[in-house]
């Protein structure tokens, strides 16, 4: 069993700043430096540390080799990885004083994918893997629907949010997650009793997870539904990488046989782990780190009626 992750790599340019900058403002960052990510790589290093094997399928373009060596020390599989002599995507990032972020995002090379090179990749596939996409990469649409054909699962993470995400077969994912903005805005709805009830019925096939920051998590699919307060976080560094560790180890724990309950427990410790440090995926923790975690009792989740 693996996970095929088709996402998105990004060189990040970071920039520390006491506050985000308004409209016509010019002002100096605190600190700056260049990092990997995407969200595609982000949450295929937070499967590899959750202890999944997992395959990466995207390009890359021409001076990244960053994010190759990023993954590769992650323990990520790379023979799928495609390379091109083409701008590689890359993100602008800010980083304030309580751990917000804003993000620009430029598409470059994860905007290059191919439907031959699709096929190949699924190609690879079997019904015991699942494949992972988020809205950072073209033919997410024909990705969803050609793994649904082969009789493979499909989860996918819809950030970031864009009206072309409306248009997509989201019927066939077995899961979606969206934190709340995301899934007010694919519902239509503000009120998260509303979003959920919304999701639910417009896809009644998909288990939905629904991320709700310090209000915890929502999960409900055909049979169960789960409502999970958030861990309570005493040093909030930096929020970037807090939805894809919450990914990659929601998705793991899920592949390894565990319950739905107790994957977004570990799923919502791991996260409150990453927000505690600043980066993106050098902030994801490693299974041991997230077990000890747990057995400590230093994260408290309860169950929310």
């Amino acid at each position: 069993m693996k996970v095929i992750n088709v996402g998105s790599l990004n060189l990040d340019h970071v920039y520390r700043v006491d506050r985000f900058l308004l409209p016509g403002e010019t002002k100096s960052s605190q600190s700056y430096k260049i990092t990997a990510g995407g969200k595609g790589l982000n949450q295929s290093i937070a499967l590899a540390k959750a202890g999944a094997t997992v395959y990466h399928g995207g390009v890359v373009g021409e001076n990244c080799e960053l994010l190759s060596q990023a993954l590769r020390d992650a323990g990520v599989h790379l023979e799928h990885l495609m390379h091109l002599r083409e701008p590689c995507g890359h993100a602008v990032i800010q980083v304030d004083d309580q751990g917000q972020n804003c993000i620009l995002i430029y598409g470059g090379t994860n905007r290059m994918l191919s439907q031959q090179y699709i096929d190949d990749l699924l190609d690879h596939s079997c019904s015991d893997d699942i494949i992972l996409v988020q809205n950072e990469t073209n033919l997410v649409d024909y990705i969803i629907e050609q793994a649904a054909r082969r009789g493979v699962r499909v989860a996918m993470n819809a950030a970031p949010m864009s009206d072309e995400v409306k248009g997509y077969p989201l019927e066939k994912l077995h899961w979606l997650i969206v934190n709340e903005i995301e899934g007010a805005q694919l519902a239509g709805k503000k009120n998260y009793g509303e979003i959920m009830d919304g999701l639910r019925a417009a896809y009644p096939q998909t288990a939905i997870a629904l991320t709700l920051g310090s209000e915890g998590v929502w999960y409900r699919d055909q049979h169960q539904d789960i409502r999970l307060s958030a861990c309570q976080i005493s040093n909030l560094v930096d929020t970037t990488a807090a939805g894809d560790t919450f990914v990659g180890y929601f998705l793991e724990s899920i592949l390894s046989g565990a319950r739905e309950r107790d994957a977004l427990v570990r799923a919502s410790v791991a996260s409150a782990l990453a927000i505690e440090r600043l980066g993106a995926a050098e902030s994801i923790p490693l299974a041991d780190e997230v077990r000890k975690a747990l057995t400590s009792g230093r994260y408290t989740v309860e169950a929310l009626a």
